[in-house]
């Protein structure tokens, strides 16, 4: 493990001293107690945070091992889940093997939603949780790096600069990957680098470059590649986006001015939005294993979308900013939920004008991202 000691997750044996640490951190217990005191904190914002700081060190007090801290985790996810979503749906948990370790290759909509709720599902199915692999750019602060590690995720380390360190650190990814799925560990990873904004999920075939660099002595093709691990798709559709409004602000000065300057906390602040904001409805989809000959990562990246796009599921926000965008006229067939097309509403009103076809988008490429992959399917 001694190569992997920047990027890997905590043990067991260090939990006791990290939780203790976290608790003293004003930073995390501020965010903690807009999330488990909302009333306190507004109310008494300088007094919420040492509240919350006794209740955590008070739930906290036994804590020894990473399960310890999944378990506590799981419960704070389950009553997001009932909080802010609907109805949560799974297909394919029948299909996991809890005798196999997996590479999970997820789109990308929210910065934790997404692999929590694969994380949170096959737990409750009573399979071990997978190790999630976290870009560096997300944890500028400590606490959220330490928080990350704590619940079994590991680092991807993109602000390398230079050739060398840069492959270097794509080398150290691949390989703990590897280690990982080796040690019977499953590992969830993200089809690309930066959540879909626009709404067009798609596999970037650097990513699986990059996760084939640690087969590279024994493997001559990504079909050799594929026959040292099991990779399964997994598809997560939410029908409301709690971060639509930022993601549309983004797209549209970077469309504006070429680039577009992050504020500080951004990130923070899209995963605190991500998790405690209304969802609607939202289906995951475990796709079968990919297996086939696949000679480049190009050809391999496009089954694995194939496989993501067919386990999306529309539901009616898709629907109708698809036909706003570009007259689709794909109908929904389902039950509508008055309170997500209030909320829809009430998000499309107080988008701005100039910023409104780039939150549409991010619903109603859904649609055109499917018909796209049948297109390609049919030539």
């Amino acid at each position: 493990m001694q190569d992997f000691e920047s990027i890997r997750p905590y043990r067991d044996d260090e939990v006791r001293g990290i939780v203790a640490k976290l608790l003293r951190d004003p930073k995390l217990l501020k965010a903690a107690a807009i999330f488990l005191a909302p009333r306190l904190e507004a109310l008494l914002p300088s007094v919420a945070p040492s509240v919350v700081a006794y209740y955590l060190r008070h739930k906290t007090r036994d804590f020894s091992t990473v399960h310890d801290v999944q378990l506590f985790l799981s419960r704070l996810m389950e009553r997001i889940v009932r909080d802010t979503i609907h109805e949560l749906t799974i297909d394919g948990l029948d299909r996991i093997d809890p005798d196999r370790a997996y590479l999970y290759v997820s789109n990308h909509r929210d910065i934790v939603m997404d692999s929590s709720l694969l994380n949170l599902s096959i737990y409750q199915a009573g399979h071990n949780t997978c190790r999630i692999a976290v870009g560096d750019n997300l944890l500028t602060e400590v606490y959220a790096a330490d928080l990350m590690r704590l619940n079994k995720s590991f680092v991807v380390e993109r602000n390398a600069t230079g050739a060398r360190a840069m492959y270097q650190a794509m080398l150290r990814t691949s390989s703990y990957i590897r280690h990982s799925l080796e040690e019977g560990e499953s590992v969830w990873i993200a089809q690309r680098e930066g959540r879909a904004k626009d709404g067009i999920d798609r596999t970037d075939p650097a990513l699986l470059k990059m996760i084939a660099l640690a087969y590279r002595k024994e493997t001559r093709s990504f079909t050799d590649v594929l026959k040292k691990m099991t990779l399964v798709p997994v598809s997560v559709s939410y029908e409301l986006d709690p971060c639509d409004s930022r993601k549309a602000h983004e797209l549209y000065l970077t469309e504006k001015f070429g680039e577009y300057d992050k504020p500080p906390n951004e990130d923070l602040e899209s995963i605190v939005e991500g998790i405690i904001g209304f969802k609607g409805r939202v289906h995951l989809c475990i796709s079968p294993a990919v297996v086939g000959d696949f000679e480049d990562a190009e050809s391999l990246a496009h089954e694995i979308d194939r496989a993501i796009i067919g386990g999306m599921k529309v539901f009616p926000t898709h629907v109708r900013a698809a036909f706003e965008l570009f007259q689709s006229q794909e109908e929904y067939s389902g039950d509508e939920l008055p309170d997500v097309n209030a909320a829809f509403d009430e998000r499309l009103q107080a988008c701005p004008e100039e910023e409104r076809p780039y939150l549409l988008a991010g619903y109603g490429n859904l649609l055109r991202n499917r018909e796209s992959i049948l297109h390609e399917l049919e030539r």
